[in-house]
């Protein structure tokens, strides 16, 4: 760190509560946070890790209307699951609240007002999409049309999902209210804005010249806006849910929950710290730091601190923002809606006690530079070749020599050899390489660091095997396991910020009490004749079978999206009456089925008509065994011109519908009907 500062205020992005948290949220946001956390604390510094939900804006409203419950309802349900899921994997929040705590209101509440008592916005009116029969106006998702870029006649008023182009509700091509159906108008009203191009300048100098530290991604996405010049962003809307606007002639408008949500950071730390909260805030000897996600980059380098340098009052701004790029699933962009996602409420259920195999794969998989890639083959490798592998299996050596040839006690080192020397040294180097890469949020990297360790703890009990040495020379063995067991302890204390429940779990083994990241790299953390604890396996082997399960469930999910997604084919010309009743449909029933000799795809069927058999031959043998068929009652055209199909003639056709994938299901009565009576 450039400056020593006295204290770190870390916030993370306010999980949006209209669903549980993925594993892309924990890779881009909190596992980083929690890691540089960890760390923080483990260097004795004084840190306060500030999370919640954002609880307001219309997600939550529509899923609340589909749900037929209130957005009360909605939020509490998710916030519920989504502070116990961040609980159980060890996300170590000082505090983790919401944005509908009356805390919360009254401090964006006065937020605005002081915005507005200042003269710090604008207002202005503008014409915006109307429901007449709903009688509201209409917020961007409560829009929906066709996307004038790629013609996706299902885009959101925000944001087409087909192509993923920003939009205005009124770029729409033939926009729909989502609550009537109805074709809204448009409508004057009126709201405030927050004048970026004022602050501007301010923020050029703040960030392009007094940043260049930051990520690449980040200082260039900053740079971007500010090049293209910084335009008014509203910060109302109208609406039902939010912080209601304080000020009068406002009714029915909320505080646009951009402008809302970050102000929780402030609001969370005053429920935490209600006597010193503003110390974490105004006092320049604090460091801010913001973990968020890449979309989140504009709300927190350039309208927060808008926000922040408008309000004034000595609130400081961020002295840094790593925000990481996105991660993928099996190759796939995560998606909420077509919840092709991995839900950590679901992970710490079906893989329980492992939530450190997720932050492992996570950190060593984040997205700091571009976008990365889960897998669950990935995920399992990683576990099996390294947590095992190489982790644990050197503590496992190392503590299961100690109790066979010392009894469990640490034994005293005697004079050190070149090996145990250059071993120490080693470490020193580690050490430094790994609190570089975690000072300046390079967590990948410094996960590799942490993991030379034990690379380094197996190398070094392979070359000086005390195994051997144990028939000659005990005095030897004596040094070469109390070497081992500090590069145990060693792993202990760097591993913390990483695999806290791994770490509590050794240092109990090794009898630590409390662990400090000074004494990292210290040879002498345990003291000889200390009593070491028998040896438990830290990591266990994951099997085939319940990756499978996990790849089974995203397939599903797949064949599920195709058929939500399915749009039926476009209906054919109108038909009257008199033609359609010239098609004769009746049911028949299966007595024989077989499949029809040097064709894949057709079945040849013997019906029973009601008045005689006829034989019909349909290609559906992809999707039905022919054995499955007998018996059943199934409805055909029977005055279908007879025609031959690979030599069989065919009299009639059977009448199937075609699914989203393109399989055929056979079309029939739901109960017993005498064979030929007539489909009307």
């Amino acid at each position: 760190m450039e400056k020593n500062f006295k204290r770190t205020l870390i916030t993370t992005a306010l999980p949006y509560a209209n669903g549980p948290v993925h594993i892309g949220h924990l890779a881009g946001v909190y596992v980083p946070a929690d890691i540089y956390a960890r760390y923080l604390r483990l260097c004795g510094k004084d840190v306060v890790m500030i999370g919640g939900s954002d609880e307001h804006g219309v997600p939550i409203t529509i899923k609340a209307k589909n749900e037929g419950v209130t957005p009360q309802d909605i939020v509490d349900r998710y916030h519920g699951i989504i502070k116990e899921s961040f609980k159980g994997l060890g996300i170590s929040f000082d505090i983790y609240s919401r944005t509908t705590s009356a805390m919360h209101k009254e401090t964006a509440s006065e937020f605005f007002r002081r915005l507005y008592d200042k003269g710090e916005f604008v207002e202005k009116t503008s014409m915006q999409l109307y429901d007449e029969k709903a009688n509201q106006f209409l917020a961007d998702r409560y829009v929906t049309g066709e996307c004038p870029h790629c013609h996706n006649e299902r885009a959101y008023g925000d944001q087409c999902e087909a192509c993923g182009t920003s939009l205005n509700a009124t770029d729409l091509i033939n926009p729909k209210s989502a609550i009537t159906g109805n074709t809204p108008i448009l409508k004057e009203t009126k709201h405030w804005y927050l004048p970026l191009d004022k602050w501007e300048s301010h923020l050029s100098k703040w960030i392009l010249e007094g940043h260049k530290e930051w990520k690449t991604n980040v200082y260039g996405q900053c740079k971007s806006w500010i090049d293209m010049g910084l335009q008014p962003r509203a910060v109302s809307r109208d609406l039902d849910w939010g912080v209601p606007v304080p000020v009068e002639g406002a009714e029915g408008k909320v505080l646009y929950v951009w402008f809302d949500a970050p102000i929780g950071y402030i609001s969370n730390t005053k429920e935490l710290l209600p006597d010193t909260w503003e110390t974490y805030w105004k006092d320049p000897e604090t460091r801010i730091i913001n973990f968020i996600g890449k979309d989140n980059i504009v709300f927190h380098c350039i309208v927060f601190p808008a926000m922040l340098s408008a309000y004034g009052d000595n609130f400081q701004l961020p002295d840094n923002v790593p925000a990481n790029e996105f991660l993928n699933l099996e190759g796939d962009k995560i998606s909420t809606s077509r919840n092709w996602a991995v839900w950590l409420h679901e992970y710490l259920v079906d893989f329980p006690g492992k939530q450190d195999v997720l932050r492992y794969v996570l950190t060593a998989n984040a997205p700091e530079t571009k976008d990365n890639d889960f897998t669950w083959r990935d995920f399992q490798a990683r576990n099996n070749n390294e947590l095992v592998a190489i982790l644990g299996n050197f503590v496992n050596r190392a503590i299961v020599l100690t109790h066979k040839y010392f009894g469990g006690k640490v034994p005293a080192a005697g004079e050190l050899q070149d090996v145990d020397k250059a071993a120490f040294a080693e470490l020193a180097e580690i050490k430094a390489s790994l609190s570089e890469n975690l000072d300046t949020f390079h967590f990948r990297e410094a996960l590799k660091d942490a993991m030379n360790i034990a690379r380094l703890g197996n190398k070094y009990l392979q070359e000086t095997e005390p195994w051997k040495l144990a028939k000659t020379d005990m005095a030897r063995v004596e040094t070469i396991l109390n070497v081992a067991l500090q590069i145990c302890a060693n792993i202990a204390i760097a591993f913390e910020p990483f695999l806290p429940f791994m770490s509590a779990k050794l240092s109990k083994m090794l009898g630590l009490e409390k662990l400090d990241w000074n004494t990292l790299g210290a040879s002498d953390i345990l003291a000889a004749d200390a009593e070491i604890a028998p040896a438990e396996l830290l990591f266990e082997k994951i099997e085939d079978d319940a990756i499978q399960a996990q790849i089974d469930r995203l397939e599903k999910t797949k064949e599920d999206n195709k058929i939500n997604s399915w749009t039926p084919a476009p209906q054919q010309p109108d038909v009257d009456f008199d033609t359609f009743m010239k098609l004769d449909i009746r049911v028949g029933t299966v007595l024989e089925c077989q499949k029809v000799p040097k064709a894949d795809k057709l079945l040849q069927f013997l019906i029973d008509d009601g008045m005689e058999k006829r034989t019909i031959v349909s290609g559906i043998a992809k999707y039905y065994a022919p054995e499955d068929l007998v018996g059943k009652q199934v409805c055909f055209v029977s005055n279908f011109a007879p025609r031959k199909l690979k030599g069989v003639l065919s009299q009639g056709m059977i009448l199937s519908a075609e699914n989203a994938d393109g399989s055929l299901v056979v079309c029939g009565p739901t109960g017993p009907v005498a064979p030929g009576a007539q489909v009307k």
